[in-house]
């Protein structure tokens, strides 16, 4: 019951947020937002490891042909990005508290409706639910990129869900196929499927190319800067803090189970386009003039990183993923909201037009400052831990690629100080001479970050611990 409140409440504080009209919005929303955090903060105080993979679970037959169950269950993987999806909402929502959002209600309404998807995603072990949630969590985020964008929205956000959409479709098949060959959609089936060497290689690219386009990977990753500048910056937020996520992890919950000897088979190719991803992503950024674009090709470094950990095939590796899924979910939605409040104050968010805004606003820039640390990845933040792991777990499989990989953090420190630097540094231009300092909700919504920034740099092993328990607990079910 506890994991259904997970998909209930959000839906319905969605359908209460809509009615409660455009003035109340965003405090409805705010305030039921945090149930689903105080459940998740109460299911991770009250873990037990030695429950094992089914930690919480509802199951119940929902269609009798074809044979699908409404099964969810919170396990240590799911509870990891559970705990960062349903703390990052109401951050996300707190953000736009110092803006004037036209028909807030909507807005704030898809927002919580998205919530309710993703913690779906992150909690289904049946696939055609799990699919069912995928493409639920993609309808809010379209609408919320198209109305509530730039100019270019509507353009850049149809291209966003027909790459999406023709991704997941590939899915499905894959799904259907897995079906036929088990007789029905249950993780428990398809982990102990035997599947020749050509059937796991169909599942591995259906799932594959759902996944990279999601995460995104290159060559899928054309549609993410141009959505993520477009986007309303709580759009951006949703995208690049969790949504992206749930590729990654699916890697790890569906496809490494299901399909590991076409994993093995196409691993060499996998870590190549996610090598590829940290220097050309790192390399774009350093191009960038706009904020949010630089901050967009950042995170395609990141992430590439993030796939090179997992398809290295090793312990450290794929803990080190789960943590930095984490850490880089906290430092980009912190980065993408300091460029909202640039943008507030400014108008722009070109960096040849700011400069100076540290000496007029020290605390924005402080805290600027410390969640650009933990991006870049500097000891005893957060960011450092999981960059660690993961630049560890590549030198384990190939130590060229380790190498090449550990690029992404001199990179990653050129464009992100540079970008510090031009935009904080110097003497005030026209645009910045009165820039405010913080207000009392944009400190609200940076000190949870900050302080997760230094926790999780400071403390990580309980996150390290479930996340390798857990991916144990998935590879015993698995033929892998």
């Amino acid at each position: 019951m506890t994991a259904l409140l997970l998909l209930i409440i959000p839906a319905v504080a969605a359908i209460i947020t809509w009615l409660s009209g455009n003035k109340w919005a965003n405090k409805v929303a705010l305030a039921i937002s945090l149930a689903p955090l105080f459940i998740t903060a109460g299911i991770i105080l009250d873990m037990r490891y030695e429950e094992g993979f089914e930690l919480i679970t509802f199951s119940q037959k929902w269609v009798d042909a074809p044979l699908i169950f409404f099964d969810i269950q919170i396990d240590g993987l799911s509870l990891v990005l559970l705990g960062l999806t349903n703390f990052l909402v109401p951050i996300i929502i707190l953000s736009g508290f110092g803006s004037t959002t036209h028909n807030s209600r909507t807005f704030y309404a898809l927002i919580l409706f998205m919530q309710s998807a993703l913690n779906g995603v992150f909690m289904a072990t049946d696939g055609f639910v799990y699919y069912i949630f995928w493409e639920m969590a993609l309808i809010p985020i379209y609408f919320i990129a198209m109305l509530w964008g730039a100019d270019e929205s509507r353009r850049i956000t149809f291209k966003f869900f027909v790459y999406t959409l023709a991704g997941s479709l590939f899915m499905l098949l894959a799904f259907i196929f897995l079906y036929l060959k088990g007789g029905d959609f249950t993780i428990k089936t398809l982990y102990r499927l035997s599947l020749s060497s050509v059937e796991q290689t169909f599942v591995f690219l259906a799932f594959f190319l759902a996944f990279a386009i999601k995460i995104p990977l290159i060559p899928f990753h054309t549609w993410q800067a141009d959505t993520y500048t477009a986007a309303p910056s709580q759009g951006t937020m949703l995208l690049s803090g969790i949504m992206l996520k749930m590729g990654l992890y699916s890697l790890i919950r569906w496809l490494l189970p299901i399909a590991p000897v076409a994993v093995e088979a196409w691993m060499p190719v996998v870590m190549m386009l996610s090598i590829i991803g940290v220097v050309y992503g790192s390399w774009i950024a350093i191009q960038q003039d706009n904020i949010k674009r630089l901050l967009a090709y950042s995170s395609l470094a990141h992430v590439g990183l993030i796939s090179a950990g997992i398809f290295a095939l090793n312990a450290v590796g794929m803990s080190g993923a789960v943590v930095q899924m984490v850490s880089h979910g906290i430092n980009v939605v912190g980065l993408f909201f300091a460029a909202e409040i640039i943008f507030r104050r400014t108008g722009t968010l070109e960096l040849a037009s700011l400069g100076g805004i540290r000496t007029v606003a020290p605390w924005f820039s402080t805290y600027f400052f410390i969640l650009l640390l933990g991006s870049v990845g500097l000891p005893l933040t957060n960011g450092f831990v999981g960059e660690f792991m993961l630049l560890f777990g590549v030198f384990q499989y190939n130590s060229w690629l380790g190498v090449i990989a550990g690029t992404t953090i001199i990179l990653g420190a050129v464009y992100l100080l540079r970008m510090f630097q031009r935009a904080m540094l110097g003497n005030t231009t026209p645009v910045t001479a009165n820039f405010k300092d913080l207000s009392v909700a944009e400190h609200l919504t940076f000190l949870p970050l900050i302080f997760l920034v230094f926790f999780i740099g400071l403390f990580p092993n309980p996150i390290i611990n479930i996340a390798e328990k857990s991916i144990e607990q998935i590879f015993k079910l698995s033929i892998f």
